[in-house]
């Protein structure tokens, strides 16, 4: 038979005797714990009988503690305490919601809008997985997820759309300058190229050769070095909006280009949604969708 490694005794029994300490009274701990006189005598009972000791004198009206039992409803009293604090603060902890998005769309328009989401929602702790796979909603344990599709979704899913893919030629003010924008198509494609994953420089530009241009596998890399000065990048609008105001970078032609496949907010549909991610997924669907 394997032994408790903490000879403790029962937790009922304790409780009786703590209530009754305070209290001095069976019948008033009885009331505080609902349950009957009777009970709580029997466990202070059982429990002196386990630890060989009196811990009340009983008294014509009411009780008396022992040294003993005075000494003991000290400590138990204090570890009754801490199991309260350290349940409130279990309880009182963010609750954690994970949100499935690309790289992109961490770096351009979550992140930068985390302050502001956590406080309009300080009770949630965001789980941000910035991945360019197709996170399972069950596998992965994600509970959001952007995703750029032109695909119907499943009926088990529920999906926003957040905004369209409409993309622009974008580049540091520092590249053009001298230049008159916008630019024709001639004047862009004799400026240095950047192509990121996506590669839709042909498309944007009906060109069906190879366009030469420093070439990044992630499109936040491309902006990147677009904002250094080292070339143009086309990039969705949603994901440059705040470097335009701001005119970090500049539209250099009119020219836009609309992809079939856009960017939807996902989650699967419950019966009985968290809380947490229904205020995520509110959250984002007013604020991501601005771009």
């Amino acid at each position: 038979m394997i032994r408790s490694r903490r000879a403790l005794p029962p937790l009922n029994a304790l409780r009786a005797f703590e209530a009754s300490g305070r209290r001095l009274n069976f019948r008033a701990a009885a009331e505080e714990l609902g349950v009957t006189q009777g009970a709580i005598a029997q466990q202070v009972r059982a429990l002196e009988d386990q630890l060989g000791l009196m811990l009340f004198q009983r008294l014509p009206r009411g009780l008396a503690l022992t040294a003993q039992g005075a000494a003991y409803l000290s400590d138990v009293t204090r570890a009754f305490d801490m199991l309260g604090e350290a349940t409130g603060r279990l309880l009182a902890r963010p609750e954690t919601v994970t949100i499935s998005v690309t790289p992109t769309v961490a770096a351009k328009l979550l992140i930068p809008r985390l302050a502001e989401l956590y406080s309009a929602l300080p009770d949630v702790d965001l789980r941000t997985v910035a991945t360019e796979a197709l996170s399972d909603f069950d596998r992965d344990q994600v509970d959001i997820a952007v995703r750029l599709t032109s695909q119907a979704f499943p009926a088990a899913l529920e999906a926003r759309l957040l905004f369209r893919q409409e993309l622009v030629a974008v580049a540091s003010p520092h590249l053009v300058k001298g230049l008159t924008l916008p630019l024709s198509r001639e004047e862009l494609c004799k400026l240095p190229l950047l192509h990121d994953s996506h590669d839709r420089w042909g498309m944007f530009l009906a060109i069906r050769e190879k366009l030469p241009g420093a070439a990044f596998n992630h499109t936040t890399l491309a902006l990147d070095a677009a904002l250094a000065g080292q070339g143009v990048v086309l990039a969705c609008r949603a994901f440059v909006m705040a470097d335009l105001e701001a005119g970090r970078l500049v539209q250099v032609t009119e020219e836009t280009a609309a992809v079939g496949a856009d960017y939807f907010l996902v989650r699967k549909r419950s019966s009985s949604p968290r809380k947490a991610v229904d205020a995520v997924w509110d959250w984002c669907a007013a604020r991501l969708s601005l771009g």
